[in-house]
C-alpha cells in the first residue's frame, strides 16, 4: 500500500501498549539486574518509547493496522451466524453443506498416538 496521510493512527493504543511494555520491562529488569546498575536499562526503556510511536505512526500511515483480539474473537463466530441465518430464511434452493470440522488431536487411544506396545529393554 501507498502512503496515505488521510489515515488514522491510533495513537491511543500505540501509547497504552508502549506503557504495558514498558512496566512488564521494568519489573523483569529490577529483578534480574537486582545488584547491578539498572539505570541504563531503564534509559533503554525509555528512548523506546519515541520510536515505537514513530515506527507505528509510519506502518499506519502505509496502511498497517493489527488485528485486535476482539476482532479475533469475533472472526470464527461470523461462519457460524451466516450459516444459522441461511437455515432460518428457509431457502429451499440453497444446498446446505456439511460442516467442517477439524480432526481432534491425536491421543493414546488414538491412531496417531503412541499406539504400539512398549519395548522390553534388550540384556546383553
Amino acid at each position: 500500500m501507498a502512503w496515505d496521510s488521510s489515515r488514522p493512527v491510533p495513537w491511543q493504543r500505540l501509547v497504552r501498549e508502549w506503557l504495558i511494555y514498558v512496566t512488564v520491562m521494568t519489573v523483569v529488569l529490577l529483578v534480574v539486574f537486582r545488584s547491578s546498575n539498572v539505570i541504563g536499562a531503564l534509559a533503554g526503556l525509555l528512548i523506546s518509547g519515541p520510536l515505537y510511536l514513530i515506527m507505528g505512526f509510519v506502518l499506519a500511515k502505509f496502511g498497517y493496522q493489527r488485528t485486535t483480539l476482539k476482532q479475533m474473537r469475533a472472526e470464527p463466530a461470523a461462519p457460524r451466524a451466516n450459516k444459522r441465518k441461511k437455515k432460518s430464511q428457509g431457502d429451499d434452493d440453497a444446498v446446505e453443506e456439511a460442516p467442517e470440522r477439524q480432526r481432534p488431536a491425536p491421543t493414546k487411544r488414538t491412531s496417531g498416538g503412541g499406539n504400539r506396545p512398549k519395548s522390553k529393554p534388550r540384556r546383553r
